[in-house]
């Protein structure tokens, strides 16, 4: 008897084991289904956008081309997606794409249309509201919230080296040299510091929530480089301005959130 009550326990658990697996694949199997779906729906919105739009405007063409590149990356990374992760990496990559889409409509003073999912690499970046113009070691940089003939190149928000950078338009791609190695790297932060920090002191400029925050998860991550004091000092008068005006406390700690851009979604 007692045999028998093993054997039937054995038999009820091994078939519990069995149900339990089935159903696990069949929740992994619907998990995996919807996120293919989902990106590959951005995707094709992307395509529609890249097929649709044209322009002659430095900032349209340039918006198009970032959108286009985006395009050919989401869909490689389609075809080579077997996992969740992989499929929500090719979905952050399409909705990126469609943000420079999005760009190159406000260009040619269309609709944007209906607003984005955030993108997680923009999360508590901001986005800029007022003109900014510096210059670091002899050359000018600007930037502002909408495009011109000096600021064709859009940037939808993210980090760099921890540091926040918010979505605008800006008038050369700075970020993609700092991406690199070396003196591009030196190169870009000198140029965020400049355009984003609070040394301008230009009145009227909002140290908004987005910014403040985001700026601080990259220094709690200690990706930001708190040691960015002596910056301020060696460099004041690269930046059109005295020593004492900028202070090397001011680029120092990573308070440089300049608040010419509002925290959120673009």
């Amino acid at each position: 008897m007692e045999l028998l009550l093993v054997a039937v326990l054995v038999v009820l658990l091994v078939g519990g084991f069995v149900w339990w697996r089935r159903e696990q694949a069949a929740r992994e199997a619907r998990s995996l289904a919807d996120v293919r779906a989902d990106a590959q729906r951005w995707y094709e919105r992307l395509g529609g956008q890249v097929m649709n739009l044209h322009g002659d405007e430095p900032a349209v063409r340039q918006a198009l081309v970032d959108a286009g590149e985006r395009y050919n990356a989401a869909g490689s990374q389609l075809e080579q997606a077997r996992t969740v992760h992989q499929y929500r990496l090719a979905r952050e990559t399409a909705l990126e794409g469609l943000a420079y889409a999005r760009a190159a409509r406000v260009a040619l003073g269309l609709d944007p249309g209906p607003e984005l999912p955030p993108l997680a690499a923009a999360e508590g970046t901001g986005e800029l509201t007022r003109e900014r113009e510096v210059q670091v070691q002899g050359q000018t940089f600007k930037a502002g919230p909408q495009p011109g003939r000096d600021t064709p190149y859009y940037y939808p928000g993210g980090r760099l080296q921890g540091r926040p950078v918010p979505a605008g338009w800006y008038s050369t791609p700075w970020w993609k040299t700092a991406l690199g190695a070396g003196a591009g790297v030196i190169g870009g932060m000198l140029i965020a510091d400049a355009l984003f920090s609070p040394a301008f002191a230009d009145p009227g400029y909002g140290y908004e929530a987005g910014y403040q925050e985001g700026y601080g998860d990259g220094v709690d991550q200690g990706d930001a480089g708190g040691d960015q004091g002596d910056f301020g000092g060696d460099q004041g008068a690269d930046f059109g301005g005295t020593a004492g005006d900028f202070g090397g406390g001011d680029f120092g700690g990573g308070d440089f959130g300049g608040g010419d851009f509002g925290g959120g979604d673009f």
